[in-house]
């Protein structure tokens, strides 16, 4: 998985003044756990522009000063008015502890229940996978090329190289839907046939 490197700079007081004078300097209080104990720093709120509105997903290297720790985002809170990120929480990452993370579902190839005139549909844009820290894919690939028209995906078709994927066997990835405009066009066909021969006697 793709990683993206977040600097800051660790904070001694976290009381809320010291919290609100951060936040009015354009800063985002954070706080990451999983190591021996919590480490509180800021970050300007730039830094996470490239973390947080994206649909991809990524590791994360904090640098304070320095200092490097491996890390996942866990939680995120927004003012509910200006939608401004309020506080960041992150994980730390052991390189030898699984970890669970939901990332996008890349469609690949061409249905050939689409091609026909379905339409396909999406169930899931994510899924939550688990692996090691080095063996988190950027995405799970779904390849639609042998869909026809009224089948499904299931998630036991994924490819699911160094990962697990942590959802029941009958769950449905994406699937093939007829139109509205196919499923008349086959009512029409299916009245055409049983309709009698123009100009047969009877």
């Amino acid at each position: 998985m793709k990683s993206i490197t977040i600097k800051g700079s660790e904070r001694e007081s976290v009381g809320k003044a010291a919290t609100r004078v951060a936040r009015n300097a354009g800063m985002v209080p954070c706080v990451l756990y999983g190591g021996d104990q919590p480490v509180h720093f800021n970050a300007e709120e730039s830094a996470f522009k490239n973390l947080v509105y994206t649909p991809n997903v990524h590791t994360v290297v904090i640098d304070l000063a320095g200092k490097t720790y491996e890390a996942i985002l866990q939680d995120i809170q927004f003012h509910p008015v200006s939608d401004k990120i309020l506080h960041i929480d992150f994980y730390q990452l052991d390189p030898a502890k699984e970890i669970t993370m939901e990332v996008p579902v890349k469609v690949v190839g061409k249905s050939k229940g689409v091609m026909e005139g379905g339409v396909l549909r999406l169930n899931l844009r994510k899924l939550k996978v688990r692996a090691l820290p080095a063996n988190l894919p950027d995405f799970v690939e779904a390849d639609i090329t042998e869909l026809e028209m009224g089948n499904k995906l299931y998630v036991t078709k994924l490819p699911t190289e160094n990962f697990k994927l942590l959802h029941p066997e009958n769950t449905v990835v994406a699937q093939v839907r007829i139109s509205r405009a196919a499923m008349k066009a086959a009512q029409e066909a299916a009245k055409a046939a049983k309709a009698p021969a123009k100009g047969k006697k009877k």
